[in-house]
């Protein structure tokens, strides 16, 4: 029974692994080189997955994009020069995280933005609730039937803030 425990768990080490898509074939002979490919293709989007990198998906296109990844570091590219001959070719698009340039400003600024937007409509709003007295001047009057068996058990603080909404709906 033991064995079978550790089976199990060995089969299920070896699914959870990553599976990368990159074929023998593919593969540089120099390790150093195909260490240098593996970390750009990791950096790049496969334009049919979307989600996924080149190095890990499976499509034919990230294939033919790991290629050519490779024959430019093959022909002397820096990482740099690779990268930017592949985004000459395809566009922003195929970057995983895309630049921060003055074309990419509103994709950068946009989550931060919306975030300090409400954060301020927030404190705004919780200022008014706090300051602004809707019943001021106004008579409470008497709610009616279940309304006041509600209120009988609230705290005054929220009996006068019912009383007043009842007093401006009605």
């Amino acid at each position: 029974m033991k064995y079978l425990h550790a089976l199990a768990l060995a089969v299920m080490l070896v699914w959870s692994v990553p599976v990368r898509a990159v074929q023998p074939d593919e593969m540089l002979s120099d390790p150093k080189l195909e260490a240098r490919a593996r970390v750009i293709s990791e950096e790049l989007r496969c334009l049919v997955c979307q989600n996924e990198s080149i190095d890990e998906s499976e499509a034919p296109l990230a294939h033919d994009l790991r290629l050519l990844v490779r024959r430019r570091i093959e022909a002397g590219d820096s990482d740099a020069q690779v990268i930017n001959f592949i985004v000459a070719r395809y566009g922003e698009f195929v970057l995983l995280k895309p630049r921060l340039e003055w074309r990419t400003l509103a994709l950068w600024g946009a989550p931060p933005g919306i975030l300090l937007v409400g954060i301020i409509m927030l404190i705004i709003a919780a200022r008014r609730r706090g300051s602004r007295n809707f019943c001021a001047g106004r008579a409470p009057r008497k709610a009616s039937g279940s309304f006041t068996i509600a209120m009988a058990s609230e705290s005054p603080a929220r009996q006068s803030i019912s009383i007043c909404f009842t007093s401006l709906i009605s």
